[in-house]
């Protein structure tokens, strides 16, 4: 027989700053077993604790307020920088565009192409278009924009988005590709804490800041010293502590996590990082075709390749599996020129 230990469970309620009367409910718990040190079991409730909080900072930054008839306003926080991380804003234009679509007709495709930098510290208004609404499918075109401190507008994204309800069909996918499982991979954390001490001191603080999607990559790169590689990566990831989500949520959230590491394909056959003095890099369109259901509490696996550079710009492309399926695909062009 195995010993049974007493179990701990904590419920913590949080409430969005930007919607007070909302509120979500997180569960944890945690098995106190004596032969462990008790900071390991603080370390734990810890790590806990930080899921909970990036959770909530996600789901504040996909909770738009309604403005006027079909305009929504979004809210930015610091995922990157200064400038508006693209993958908030693929997620808070298809919440949009989701608000105006009746529930049982989620996503299956949007194009999203950025047009300027978003500025972190200005909200920003994404307006809808409705251009179509058949019995099967729906048809929106979202325009986000920013003001400047005269009052004067700013287009810095547009999407054209589809939706359409689940229904059965004629089916088929190749099959999905083989990494080792994520349970023997280190964290994108984990491994942060290997190569620290390369970092410099400026931008140390910057570079260990962890994400809100926990990533777990198959084959790490050294961002200091780049090596040329060829152009395919494979990444695992998951949110812990989520919850249960709507579709629209987690098709918002997947959105958000394409944006990461997917332009990076295109700089491995050069050996270059985004860490190479003079590279400047930034997305310049993106899009999404969702596929089948899928559940971002559990692990995906986020695959990767860059097909060709050129004229300054590459063409990159994913695909997201879950449990043998393919759930998603995604293609970005992004630009890539060395000062």
């Amino acid at each position: 027989m195995h010993p049974t230990y007493p179990k701990i469970t904590l419920m913590i309620r949080v409430s969005m700053s930007n919607q007070p009367d909302m509120h979500h409910t997180h569960t944890i718990d945690i098995t106190h077993q004596p032969q462990v040190p008790v900071t390991a079991v603080t370390q734990q409730f810890e790590q806990q604790a930080i899921w909970q909080q990036l959770v909530t900072q996600l789901l504040e930054t996909l909770t738009l307020v309604p403005y006027q008839d079909s305009v929504f306003i979004g809210q930015s926080h610091d995922y990157v920088g200064a400038r508006i991380f693209g993958g908030q804003v693929l997620g808070q234009a298809l919440m949009a565009a989701s608000h105006t679509v009746e529930h049982a007709k989620p996503c299956h495709s949007f194009h999203g192409y950025f047009l300027r930098g978003g500025d972190i510290n200005k909200p920003v208004y994404y307006q809808v278009e409705k251009l179509r609404d058949g019995r099967s499918l729906a048809s929106r075109q979202v325009t986000a924009r920013q003001y400047d401190d005269d009052n004067q507008p700013s287009i810095i994204f547009t999407m054209m988005a589809s939706f359409s309800p689940f229904e059965e069909g004629l089916e088929y996918q190749q099959a999905m590709p083989t990494y080792p499982a994520p349970d023997v991979l280190l964290t994108e954390q984990q491994l942060k804490d290997q190569v620290v001490g390369k970092i410099p001191d400026a931008l140390k603080a910057r570079f260990m800041r962890q994400r809100h999607i926990e990533i777990k990559p198959v084959q790490p790169r050294d961002p200091i010293h780049p090596k040329i590689m060829e152009p395919s990566q494979a990444n695992w990831l998951r949110i812990p502590q989520l919850g249960k989500q709507s579709i629209q949520v987690q098709q918002a959230l997947l959105a958000f996590s394409s944006d990461f590491y997917l332009i990076g394909t295109g700089l491995m056959p050069h050996g270059i990082s985004f860490m190479t003095k003079g590279l400047q890099a930034a997305s310049i369109d993106h899009s999404m075709h969702f596929h089948r259901p899928f559940d971002m509490n559990d692990w995906l696996l986020y695959n990767m390749w860059c097909d060709t550079t050129s004229q300054s710009k590459s063409l990159n492309h994913g695909q997201f599996w879950q449990n043998g399926k393919l759930v998603a695909t995604t293609q970005q062009q992004g630009l890539m020129r060395l000062r």
